[in-house]
């Protein structure tokens, strides 16, 4: 039985990369700097946001950037123009945690991103059991070992877990922990093309199938 189904957050529980687009796109422009393209942001979505930006406008203060971020960050939640989880995603949620399978994130943001998923009044209470991020992890993904700590703390065997992603990286890493994958193409950024079949035990095209996918692994 598939005991822990283990999901990633940007453009997997919630669709984000167009608002971040425009998000970072407005720390830039308080800071003076040109906006950035989307297919600069779409070919380096995915990375940890302090890589990426460098990449996505080069010549960047990274530390006023940094400085500027937060605040734009909560202006953007409290306006609920990010992270925003549609119902169809909280019920295949529900249908999880219904069948006895707990419920993690794992993710590359940093902890002040993620920690608003995880207060008591949140939606996701009572779905997720826990979260895994910068702060309480030692690698990144595409790294295998971006799993450790989720496996070391839950128990939790590879054989015993299920990861769903929508990019490659995030294939490449479930499967060098030995962890089955499931693709999730519903952002529309990645196609199954852009995936090695060999780490892709499933593919879902919304997030909303996600429960139905995971019994059909366990009928397998």
């Amino acid at each position: 039985m598939i005991r822990a189904v283990i999901v990633d957050v940007d453009d997997t529980l919630c669709l984000t990369e167009a608002a971040s687009f425009d998000l970072e796109n407005e720390v830039l422009a308080r800071m003076g700097r040109p906006p950035m393209s989307r297919a600069v942001h779409l070919a380096t979505w995915g990375e940890i946001l302090l890589d990426a930006m460098p990449h996505r406008s080069p010549g960047l203060d990274l530390d006023r950037f940094a400085a500027l971020f937060p605040a734009a960050h909560q202006a953007y939640l409290a306006a609920g123009r990010l992270d925003v989880i549609p119902p169809e995603n909280l019920r295949a949620l529900d249908a999880l945690v219904a069948a006895g399978r707990t419920v993690l994130l794992l993710t590359s943001r940093a902890e002040a991103e993620v920690e608003h998923l995880l207060v008591p009044d949140h939606a996701l209470a009572g779905r997720v059991t826990g979260a895994y991020h910068q702060g309480n992890t030692s690698f990144r993904k595409p790294d295998p070992r971006a799993f450790d700590e989720l496996l070391a703390e839950t128990g939790f065997r590879p054989g015993d877990c299920v990861y769903v992603g929508d990019s490659p990286g995030d294939a490449v890493a479930a499967a060098g922990a030995g962890i089955r994958f499931i693709a999730c193409l519903q952002s529309g950024v990645r196609r199954l093309e852009d995936f090695d079949a060999r780490h892709v035990t499933a593919v879902i095209e919304t997030f909303a199938e996600l429960a139905t996918a995971v019994d059909a692994l366990d009928n397998d």
